[in-house]
């Protein structure tokens, strides 16, 4: 049978999508998602990397907030992100070139029956824990067992379509399913490997993450912490994986240094001063005015932006549809219309950044906006048609104002949704319903994000227009996981990023299963019977038309459900960097993405 898989292409500096075919039942030194890797078994290192980058030398880098929590493992507890992915090993790496595609990290080879429903792995032999441990398969069952059942819940929905895992010989581990779904044997190379033997006798959900740090394989270890203000980590000198061709030319820096702050003025003015030495921006009016101070005058910081071919994902204002107040779509398509976008976006970029139309926008899974659908997506919807929110089969497509504050066309039909619901504006100018209750939220907001708040002063200004009373709360980032955790919100900032290569995660994200969850991803609390059969049917595609035609109606479906106002979007990276700190001219397809920064970058002093 034909598969297709999205593999990077380069002809005159355009990207393309190639179609492959293949098969295996045998052991590989990669898999991916339909046909073959791109890379052949034996390549030496990934094509975006400099093979003879140089080590030494410390990145810096803000973040926004604080910590109480070193293990990223489990749910207890605040955690830089970054930890994940410097200190995390798992059996397989992903490739930033590749979509769907995974190579040997921790394992040597990987070998899957041809419907998928086993995969195994073998263990490369020389595989270290940073104490100098060897991983063995007791480890890697272990991890996989405890994960699944004492971790964080995102590892949980994995572990649920696991039949068996059991040990093949010496360096073997097998991996059986219960449900079909090409896509587990890609996650099963994913799941983070620990030692076995630093958790005996210890409560693994509830240890403290700052006595218990996690021991890993991973290139980088803790070196020292400040709870609130800093994480050093240091490059490990005996990594056992440094000249694997998965990682060589990567993770060339002797020490990542994070710095945190209680607010983004206060760490941008560490950036401009050289106390941090990379950042990002996110705002193009503020790239275009703010970075003309001294040490970027004097070359010591080197101003870049970074295109990508991502999606781009879903930033905004979430609704929370487990308050009765959210769980009418009128009222959330009240709520949309009611943002200003085009006078939002003046103010902030001066109009520089185009809006976010749908969650797979900017990407050959998107969905055509203000289009009916046609064809297999057309067909795919269709089974869920009692279930489809207004317009995923017509077409929907978010308002466009015309601009002025005053937002009148757009407050026109807001209103006019908001009494389809039942909602109307009595003669005090208090938006009420029926019984007289007024229609009253608040919308929660973390510490330190200038930019989010001054976007949600705006809106509540034309909010009120609507005669609803909104409160603003701000929290510290302890606060906010509580809550945020709980459910404990009407309305909050949201920001999830989504890659070419969408599976298992969508159950995370928008799930009926995982609504409920404590801590889980699905903060607008979808219960969809169609989102939940367009995840199964993305899952289970056995080629690459359907795989596309089921996110274009999954994304179709998403949109239409109005859960979330849209911010403007991020089709390239704005970085400022020291002038020391250098990665290579190739960039992948994910742009700058988890896995580039600064995992293949490099320090390299200034010529004199």
């Amino acid at each position: 049978m034909m598969h297709a898989i999205f593999t990077r292409l380069r002809q005159g500096g355009a990207t393309a999508l190639l179609l492959c075919s293949a098969a295996w039942a045998e052991p590989m030194q990669g898999i991916a998602m339909y046909g073959e890797p791109a890379l052949p078994p034996d390549f030496d290192h990934l094509p975006y990397v400099n093979p003879d980058a140089p080590k030494g030398g410390e990145i810096v880098s803000a973040v926004i907030g604080g910590y109480d929590s070193l293990n990223p493992y489990i749910l207890k507890g605040n955690i830089p992100w970054q930890l994940s992915q410097l200190m995390t090993e798992t059996l397989m790496g992903r490739t930033l070139d590749e979509p769907f595609t995974l190579y040997p990290l921790l394992a040597e080879t990987v070998e899957t029956a041809p419907d998928r429903s086993w995969v195994e792995f073998t263990l490369n032999p020389n595989a270290r824990f940073s104490n100098g441990d060897p991983v063995t398969v007791e480890d890697v069952i272990w991890s996989y067992e405890t994960l699944g059942t004492q971790g964080h819940p995102r590892f949980l929905t994995f572990w649920s379509k696991v039949e068996a895992i059991e040990p093949v010989g010496e360096r073997g581990i097998r991996i059986t399913f219960n449900t079909q779904d090409r896509e587990l044997a890609m996650l099963a190379g994913l799941r983070p490997i620990l030692q076995k033997s630093q958790w005996e006798g210890v409560d693994f959900a509830n240890a403290d993450g700052l006595e218990m740090i996690p021991i890993t394989s991973g290139p980088y270890v803790v070196e020292s912490f400040e709870p609130g203000r800093n994480v050093v980590l240091r490059r490990d000198p005996d990594y056992w994986g440094a000249d694997i061709p998965f990682r060589r030319g990567t993770m060339n820096l002797d020490e990542v240094r994070i710095e945190f702050f209680g607010d983004e003025t206060a760490a941008f003015e560490a950036f401009k001063t050289g106390e941090v030495t990379i950042w990002r921006e996110t705002n193009p009016a503020k790239w275009a005015t703010e970075y003309d101070f001294p040490l970027v005058q004097e070359g010591e910081v080197v101003l870049e932006e970074i295109a990508h071919q991502r999606p781009t994902g879903m930033t905004g204002l979430v609704m929370n549809t487990r308050d009765p107040l959210f769980s009418d779509v009128n009222v959330r398509d009240a709520l949309i219309l009611a943002f200003n976008f085009e006078f939002i976006n003046e103010a902030q970029t001066g109009g520089a950044q185009p809006r976010i139309q749908s969650y797979f926008d900017n990407s050959p899974l998107g969905m055509e906006p203000g289009t009916p659908a046609t064809g297999r997506v057309a067909e795919m919807l269709a089974q869920y048609e009692a279930d489809l929110p207004p317009g995923a089969m017509e077409g929907y497509a978010l308002p466009v104002s015309d601009g002025s504050e005053r937002n009148r066309a757009n407050v026109a039909a807001a209103l006019d949704r908001l009494a389809e619901a039942d909602w109307t504006v009595g003669e005090d100018g208090v938006l009420k319903n029926a019984a007289g209750e007024p229609f009253t939220f608040e919308i929660l907001l973390e510490n330190g994000s200038s930019e989010v708040a001054s976007v949600v002063d705006m809106y509540v200004q034309g909010l009120e227009r609507l005669g609803m009373q909104v409160t603003v709360t701000s929290v510290d980032a302890a606060q906010y996981k509580e809550r945020t955790d709980a459910y404990d919100f009407d309305m909050t900032y949201y920001r999830r990023a989504l890659s070419l290569s969408p599976g298992n995660e969508q159950t995370l994200y928008w799930g009926s299963s995982s609504a409920d969850a404590p801590g889980g991803r699905n903060l607008m609390g979808a219960k969809s019977p169609a989102i939940d059969g367009l995840v199964n049917t993305l899952l289970t595609s056995e080629s690459n038309e359907d795989f596309v035609a089921a996110a274009q109606a999954l994304d179709r479906v998403l949109t239409a459900e109005r859960y979330v106002i849209p911010f403007y979007q991020w089709n390239a990276a704005f970085i400022g960097h020291a002038d020391e700190l250098q990665h290579p001219e190739t960039v992948p397809l994910m742009g700058d993405w988890s896995g580039w920064e600064p995992d293949v970058w490099w320090y390299e002093e200034a010529a004199q």
